[in-house]
């Protein structure tokens, strides 16, 4: 019967040979015991343990034992599985969060990661450092004698990321500082769509979120809606030079293209300061969330079967509130400098959508390929001269008004066709209509206000005036 090989360890091994050598040379064992840092006693336990079983009385009874406490090979394969087909691209704190919500599989983060660095499996939000140790430990493999199939499955492994957004201090008050951005991304569907996104500086809460086809002044407009109706008026917004904050130098003087306008006139009729930046790193903490929810959005819509925007807006009105109890600080322990919240009435009627329109000689305004009349509080319609300019308004709630100076109108489309005829009428077409609502003299698009505002926007970023 062929005897099993013993392998030591380097501290089993010199333990080992000082305990042979006492006993084939009848050594002296208080020397042993002394370099072994050890007892008379224990000394002599070796030496019997020796006699008896030799060698293989040094080398530790548990080697080779898999523990008690640890996973299966069943188990472990299951989680490599679950990452790899099911929530592939979550950091593996998330992927731990998932496996005991939706899974009923309870591991450590830590658990999780050595299984998958085992098979070279980074973590989307893996370090610089961690990237470069296993690129390093590839590439050392890809050296070794392997077949084709198992060096092309090595260099498959090779990954490459990066995260450049250095830490700032955080501001001290809540609401001193929102950043503001959108985020290009398949988010759900294999389609393209653009993530709006308000982010507190202080706290790290997400205070706004709104999905949209395109990076739009809407979405803006949706965000700062549930930030006034949520917390109140914040200080300071902090965005990118974007379109929708900033001028982009036409030929045309038209105002509906002149963003800039429609967004800061917004925040300046709320006292909140507007501050934009073209260095990302002015705004990190909104760069570095869109960089979380781009690790965990798309993997929750895909579970829930969101396809559409809507869907995908309703899923965040619960999700929001999540995310912030998990991530962010608690905002009830910091000062805040949010001013108090604003009758739904005033956001309405703030968050709007100006451009310069001129009467026809139909005495109606056209708006959308549509034309509209002029009416007053009372419901009568008001006939304005042909060529009267003024601002056609969409509040945020879609209604639409013209403003003429410092008066302000309703708008009423006007049908291709009559909905019925005053002269073969029944008695159940004949209904009373309630006058359109018309805002009070304390509506914010005076136009001679708003022009003196574009104009100043204008002559501060060095811009021609309008024509």
């Amino acid at each position: 019967m062929q005897m099993k090989e013993v392998v030591l360890t380097m501290k089993e091994q010199r333990k080992f040979d000082l305990i042979k050598s006492v006993v084939d040379h009848d050594g002296n064992k208080n020397r042993v015991a002394k370099a072994l840092g050890c007892t008379l006693r224990t000394v002599n336990r070796l030496i019997a343990g020796y006699k008896t079983e030799g060698k293989a009385f040094f080398s530790h009874k548990n080697k080779g034992r898999k523990p008690a406490a640890s996973l299966s090979d069943r188990l472990r394969q299951d989680i490599l599985d679950l990452y790899c087909n099911k929530y592939f691209d979550a950091s593996y704190g998330f992927f731990a969060e998932l496996l005991e919500v939706n899974e009923n599989i309870h591991v450590s983060v830590s658990t999780i990661r050595n299984i998958l660095m085992t098979e070279y499996i980074l973590s989307p939000r893996a370090n610089r450092k961690t990237v470069k140790q296993a690129k390093k430990e590839l590439k050392a493999k890809l050296e070794e004698p392997a077949s084709k199939k198992k060096k092309a499955e090595i260099a498959a492994k090779l990954v490459d990321i990066e995260d450049a957004h250095p830490r700032k201090p955080r501001c001290a008050n809540f609401g001193e500082e929102l950043q503001m951005d959108a985020s290009q991304h398949e988010w759900f569907g294999g389609v393209v769509t653009h993530l709006h996104a308000a982010i507190d500086d202080a706290t790290g809460m997400i205070i706004g979120a709104y999905f949209d086809t395109q990076e739009t002044l809407k979405g803006y407009y949706n965000v700062f809606s549930q930030t006034l109706r949520t917390y109140g008026i914040p200080y300071r917004f902090r965005t990118d030079r974007r379109t929708v904050f900033e001028y982009k130098l036409t030929n045309s003087t038209n105002t509906e293209k002149d963003t800039y306008t429609q967004f800061a006139y917004a925040c300046a009729q709320l006292g909140v300061d507007l501050s934009s930046t073209s260095v990302p790193q002015g705004k990190a903490r909104i760069e570095r969330l869109f960089q979380t929810l781009q690790g965990r959005l798309p993997i929750l819509f895909r579970l829930a079967g969101i396809s559409t925007v809507e869907a995908a807006n309703e899923f965040l009105t619960t999700h929001i509130g999540e995310f912030n109890a998990k991530f962010a600080l608690d905002h009830n322990a910091i000062p805040s400098v949010f001013e108090k919240q604003p009758l739904d009435e005033k956001i309405n009627l703030t968050l709007a959508v100006l451009a310069g329109r001129t009467v026809d000689d139909g005495h109606a305004v056209r708006i959308d390929s549509k034309y509209f009349k002029t009416v007053g509080p009372d419901g009568n319609t008001l006939y304005l001269a042909k060529g009267t300019k003024g601002l056609a308004v969409k509040a945020f709630d879609g209604s639409l008004f013209f403003s003429v100076g410092d008066t302000v109108m309703a708008l009423v489309e006007i049908p291709d066709r009559a909905a019925f005829s005053k002269n073969f009428a029944i008695s159940s077409q004949v209904l009373e209509k309630k006058p359109p609502y018309v805002p009070p003299a304390s509506h914010p698009w005076k136009t001679s206000t708003f022009g003196k505002f574009c104009s100043e926007m204008r002559h501060r970023d060095g811009l021609p005036p309008a024509a």
